[in-house]
């Protein structure tokens, strides 16, 4: 069973197409085993949060910043995989289904659960100087979901399971810039 789980965060984290495809990883205990891989990378996630914080804290000089506690952590993460793997059926399964898409709620839970498997490198982020290559897990985690979400979903390429999971970052980026040039005016002398 432990080398069964080993074996599923190894071959996300290789990017293994098949991983998603056998219907085997799919079984009894998957939803299990997404949710150990979810709650692990929330509490190696605090790593480079801690990190972040003390960083943030020598900047503005202030030494009393607190985290957040592992109890809230655990929490929103579970709540934002819920929320993720809603978006992502209605998005993947209801709005944009490909001709053969026969998926439920619950594979595309075990497979965002298992495409968050490259987010237990940040565990490697234990230094400050390391804090900028958090983004490198977190690129490799979209990369998995996308995989993923193209195997299940049955897709014909990869554009549309792209689309699919990248656009409500994408749709952050954008407010964020639209907000940066609505609040810049211009300086006149």
């Amino acid at each position: 069973m432990f080398s069964e789980f080993i074996n599923i965060i190894v071959r996300s984290i290789k990017l293994d197409k098949s991983l998603y495809k056998d219907n085997k990883n799919f079984g009894e205990a998957s939803i299990y085993f997404a949710a150990i891989i979810i709650l692990l990378t929330a509490i190696i996630g605090l790593i480079p949060g801690s990190i972040f914080l003390k960083f943030m804290s020598g900047i503005f000089g202030s030494a009393n910043i607190q985290g957040p506690s592992l109890r809230s952590v655990i929490i929103t993460t579970i709540v934002v995989w819920l929320i993720k793997t809603a978006y992502l059926y209605f998005v993947g399964v209801v709005l944009f289904p490909s001709k053969t898409t026969k998926c439920n709620y619950r594979k595309i839970l075990v497979t965002v659960g298992y495409a968050s498997s490259p987010l237990i490198l940040n565990s490697f982020i234990v230094d400050i100087k390391l804090l900028y290559f958090m983004f490198i897990p977190y690129i490799w985690y979209n990369v998995s979901l996308i995989i993923g979400i193209n195997q299940i979903l049955k897709y014909e390429n990869y554009f549309k399971s792209t689309i699919v999971v990248l656009a409500p970052i994408i749709l952050l980026f954008l407010f964020f810039i639209s907000q940066l040039f609505n609040n810049h005016s211009p300086i006149v002398s």
